[in-house]
């Protein structure tokens, strides 16, 4: 059930970043056309698009991270004894948790002091907390999926709980 709830969720964020990776494609297209034909811009539009990126960078992570797609950097781990490759899934577990949740923390709250000042973009006028939020929404989910992939290992369901491209699919 959770599986599908992560799957579900993975799926949500690769349509609305798709969304919002053409609407950012259609605002530049336009800012250009009327920067060059019109001799006016768009204003807040390069805002807008870079906080586009940072939400598909970081939510878009989540979801890479769900499917095990994300860049490994393992072609050394098979000339490591056993005993290495049998250790570092553990550690690589350990540090992910260690490290989203750390991020987690130190950005929820950086978004939420930018929520309670009400910050807001300078010529966009976009909320300054979304696209901070963003970063600690994409981070959040990372650390739950690598929990939930320790409690399935934990309950003997699956490979170790950082193992990828290896082992079982979500």
């Amino acid at each position: 059930m959770i599986e599908k709830l992560f799957e579900s969720l993975a799926r949500a964020i690769e349509r609305v970043l798709a969304i919002g990776f053409v609407f950012a494609v259609c605002l530049n297209f336009a800012n250009v056309i009327g920067r060059y034909a019109i001799g006016r811009s768009i204003l807040g539009a390069d805002e807008v698009q870079i906080y586009i990126m940072v939400g598909m960078a970081f939510l878009g992570a989540a979801a890479v991270y769900w499917r095990r797609q994300h860049l490994r950097m393992d072609v050394l781990v098979q000339f490591y004894p056993a005993w290495v490759r049998t250790t570092l899934p553990f550690v690589e577990f350990a540090l992910v948790v260690l490290l989203a949740g750390f991020v987690l923390v130190e950005s929820s709250s950086y978004a939420w002091q930018i929520f309670a000042l009400d910050r807001k973009s300078d010529n966009a006028g976009i909320p300054m907390w979304i696209p901070h939020g963003s970063v600690a929404l994409g981070f959040g989910l990372i650390a739950l999926i690598a929990l939930w992939r320790g409690i399935r290992f934990a309950r003997g369901r699956s490979d170790a709980p950082a193992a990828g491209g290896e082992g079982e699919r979500p």
